[in-house]
């Protein structure tokens, strides 16, 4: 429904969209509708500004952002924020990057209006998991090569220790790992440990689905190695697995390199944006 057909003192919603992987052209159509309509939008630190400039003029627009030991506010403060613009009314756009479900806090968020009472709506979106690896040539799929794929977080909280048992996930056809560039060498070692052939073919995206895109294809004992020569940075995403090697073949993006800068301006990041390039 429209904001624009509510009346004054009616309860907000709050709406949890999915903002894609980086590329502003891979929001859904819903979500960017709902973005042009909010009155408030609470956004993410990867959140394109191409993307953010989409809400109207006079939308109050919160960054919310988190990097690895900077969180700008905490989750509560969020949930808490989220709780606050809705009940004053207004129309609340939450924009997560990815999907809001897939390793985004989504459900926490989901799970803090809901008790609180405030109505809400999830709109899913293109998540990473498989969109970063098919802008590098690599499906996570794929008929006589991997019938399954698995997600997993490498990310942990401070000097937590590994509660993931890489013992199963060495078993799973692909994998795809979110936030485990810093923690690549631990994660290699472990998935070798449990049983995965050092040779097994592997591939590091860092900013994919943007310009700034940059894509190394390797092996999984030499992953930690290629991410520190080629001087990738996070934002990246590793996939271990034999479908990694259709990268040799099927790689068809080529960023091509215009400079602009991220919605959260003040940070002093930048990202790449331009025209595609397709070969």
């Amino acid at each position: 429904m429209s904001t624009r057909n509510r009346t004054r003192g009616e309860k907000g919603k709050v709406y949890l969209v999915g903002a894609g992987p980086g590329d502003p052209e891979l929001i859904t159509v819903r979500g960017l509708r709902l973005l042009r309509q909010a009155e408030v939008v609470v956004y993410d630190r990867l959140i394109p500004a191409a993307l953010l400039d989409e809400a109207p003029a006079e939308a109050e627009r919160i960054y919310v952002g988190k990097r690895p030991g900077c969180h700008t506010i905490s989750q509560e403060a969020i949930n808490a924020l989220l709780v606050e613009k809705a009940r004053a009314g207004k129309c609340v756009v939450r924009l997560k990057g990815g999907d809001p479900f897939v390793l985004g806090r989504g459900g926490e968020e989901a799970l803090a209006l809901a008790r609180a009472g405030v109505p809400f709506e999830v709109v899913p979106g293109v998540t990473s998991a498989t969109a970063v690896p098919a802008f590098a040539g690599i499906p996570v799929t794929h008929r006589g090569l991997s019938t399954a794929f698995a997600v997993v977080t490498g990310h942990r909280a401070g000097d937590a220790e590994d509660d993931v048992d890489w013992s199963v996930y060495a078993q799973v056809p692909t994998l795809v790992i979110l936030m485990g560039m810093k923690r690549a060498r631990r994660i290699c070692q472990a998935l070798i440990a449990a049983g995965r052939p050092p040779h097994t073919p592997a591939a590091v995206i860092s900013w994919g689905t943007t310009e700034a895109q940059r894509a190394v294809r390797t092996t999984l004992a030499r992953l930690p190695d290629a991410i520190k020569e080629a001087k990738l940075v996070s934002p990246g995403i590793l996939v271990v697995g034999e479908v990694a090697a259709l990268a040799d073949v099927l790689a068809w993006f080529e960023p091509a390199g215009k400079s602009v800068e991220l919605a959260h301006h003040s940070s002093g990041e930048k990202r790449i944006e331009g025209n595609r390039r397709w070969r």
